[in-house]
């Protein structure tokens, strides 16, 4: 509506003006355009003046970069002159020094070389001088034997064979010095050791034989004992296991068995039975009955006491009671209980002397004897019985060990056996402990001596110390040195192979020479 308005009022206005106001429009528009050109061309020189700055600042940092660059890189290879220069120094004091090793060592190579030289030809030399005295060991050879007109080894056999003598001799000297220092040391210590142990060890020995005699109040109860038609003598025996022996011995009886407990038993219920006075079969089954009982308690009791006489603890009540029955078992007459107490206080002394474990030795010493207490029941010897008692109680190995070898039916395999099977012969070797019959005494003497003489050389023999030495004196002229070494082993040999005899003999051979001069 206002544009139909405008139009119709422009359509008022003359031409003229319409004229004027387009050409007043294009001069604007001309003085415009230029009017912007001015502008813009203001514009780019300013855009330019700009540019052209900052590339004079550019070119400037350039050039002062550049003048940098150039100047550390001078710098860098002036280092690097100085550094080559050192390099060339170090290099050419090294090429002298090495040049000046190079000559030392053309140096100990020339003297090297010629002293190889010399040594070629000394080496020659000796080589000629041995070819020489070769040659003139030859010779020498050759006039030897021509003067003595024996070949060069037979020569030299008997120029050893002299020597041989010669430092045999002396040798033996040696030897026998020696022996006999080392010895008398050991002995006298040994000697000290074992008195030591047997003053303080000594225990009373009582002999016992296989009988026991009971004495009788008087002659009638002889009769009583024997009974109507011998019943009461036949009870006894049968319930005993005894042999009772009434004879005309006055004022006593007298019980055999080789089982000492059943002798026991049997003694003591006869003592009962005369005590009593009621002798008959009924009467004597229960005596025997309260006496078998009494005597248990008693070998408890004495298993007991020798634990305690002893001082070895821990044992099992088992093995106590089997000690306890020793008490009643005896060997050559000796006291089997007694003999292993005083066998355990002997190895306990000998072992806290020369330092070995002195509570084995004491319990070896005082069980090495348990399986006597079982070998009237049980096969094989005691020693054997005795190993598998101890083992089945839980005894500890060495202990075992150092029992089984006290009559060396087993090899020694610890230092607590050798002086277990000492003090073992020791007790046994006390006088008066044990007994032997003086015919089979006198006939192991005189077994010995003519086991000695029966050998060529033997002057004569003499049996010492109860049969456990034999002194053999041998004619000088007959026996040197060497073969008396030889003879001495000869005869322990023929010994152990013909004689029986108890704990071991000692051989001494001895050969003597005599010169007798007189001086007139």
């Amino acid at each position: 509506m206002n544009l139909l308005n405008l139009f119709f009022q422009m359509q008022a206005v003359p031409l003229v003006w319409l004229i004027v106001g387009v050409a007043c429009l294009i001069v604007g528009s001309v003085l415009g355009y230029f009017a912007r050109q001015s502008i813009a061309k203001k514009q780019i020189g300013t855009l330019e003046e700009k540019i052209q700055k900052r590339f004079s600042q550019a070119k400037q940092e350039t050039e002062k970069i550049l003048s940098e660059g150039k100047h550390q890189a001078r710098a860098i290879l002036e280092s690097a002159k100085k550094e080559d220069d050192k390099r060339r120094q170090a290099f050419f004091k090294t090429e002298q020094l090495l040049l000046k090793r190079e000559n030392i060592l053309d140096g100990k190579i020339s003297g090297f070389e010629k002293n190889q030289t010399e040594f070629h030809q000394k080496v020659e030399k000796l080589k000629e001088i041995k070819q020489n005295l070769e040659e003139l060991k030859q010779e020498s050879l050759k006039k030897l034997e021509n003067i003595a007109k024996m070949p060069q080894k037979e020569a030299k056999k008997e120029l050893l064979k002299q020597i041989e003598e010669e430092s045999q001799q002396e040798i033996l000297e040696r030897m026998r010095k020696l022996e006999e220092q080392s010895k008398e040391k050991y002995e006298n210590r040994a000697k000290e050791i074992l008195c030591l142990a047997i003053q303080r060890c000594a225990i009373s020995q009582a002999q016992e034989v296989t009988t026991a005699t009971v004495a009788l109040p008087n002659e009638d109860i002889k009769g009583r004992i024997i009974g109507k038609e011998g019943r009461n003598i036949r009870a006894f025996e049968e319930t005993t296991g005894t042999e009772v022996v009434v004879d005309e011995t006055p004022g006593a009886v007298t019980i055999s068995a080789f089982d000492p407990i059943r002798r026991q038993i049997a003694k003591k219920t006869m003592e009962k039975l005369i005590m009593d006075g009621r002798i008959q079969p009924a009467r004597i089954e229960d005596l025997v009955e309260e006496t078998q009982e009494e005597i248990n308690s008693q070998i408890k009791e004495a298993g007991e006491q020798a634990v305690y006489e002893t001082g070895v603890i821990g044992l099992d009540p088992k093995l106590v009671q089997l000690l306890g029955r020793l008490r009643f078992r005896t060997s050559y007459g000796q006291n089997v209980l007694l003999h292993s107490i005083e066998v355990c206080l002997l190895a306990g002394a000998i072992a806290a002397e020369i330092g070995a474990d002195v509570k084995v030795a004491q319990k070896a010493g005082l069980l090495h004897d348990i399986g006597k207490a079982l070998d009237f029941k049980v096969k094989g010897s005691h020693v054997d019985i005795g190993i598998k008692i101890l083992e089945k109680l839980g005894i500890e190995k060495e202990v075992i060990t150092a029992m089984k070898s006290h009559h060396e039916e087993y090899p020694y395999e610890s230092l607590e056996a050798v002086i277990v099977q000492t003090a073992d012969a020791i007790s046994g070797a006390r006088p008066g402990a044990r007994k032997d019959t003086l015919e089979n005494y006198l006939k192991r003497l005189e077994d010995l001596e003519a086991v000695a003489t029966s050998f060529p050389g033997v002057q004569k023999a003499w049996a010492l110390h109860a049969g456990r030495e034999i002194r053999v004196f041998v004619k000088p002229e007959q026996i040197d040195d060497l073969t008396s070494y030889k003879l001495a082993k000869e005869i322990a040999n023929r010994i152990q192979e013909e004689l029986k005899y108890p704990g071991e003999i000692k051989v001494n051979v001895i050969r003597e020479t005599r010169v007798v001069e007189y001086a007139k």
